[in-house]
């Protein structure tokens, strides 16, 4: 799929609107774009994905820090 930027705005099908949302966080990687979605209720979202890993919360907070220090290029 191909997207064009018009106006400084992205315009995505309606099918990829009605499987992901009509918000996206737009992530720069070194060499692409990355296109979030963004949840209606993003509290909720952690909450369930949180529930869903076997992970402990020391846990957790290491692979989010880890990942951070990676995309922050360390």
């Amino acid at each position: 799929m191909r997207v064009s930027a018009d106006d400084g705005r992205l315009s995505l099908p309606e099918s990829v609107q009605e499987r992901f949302g009509e918000e996206f966080e737009l992530i720069e990687r070194s060499d692409r774009l990355v296109l979030v979605p963004v949840p209606d209720d993003p509290l909720e979202a952690l909450r369930e994905a949180a529930t869903e890993s076997d992970k402990t919360v020391a846990e957790l907070k290491e692979s989010a820090l880890d990942e951070a220090l990676e995309e922050a290029g360390r």
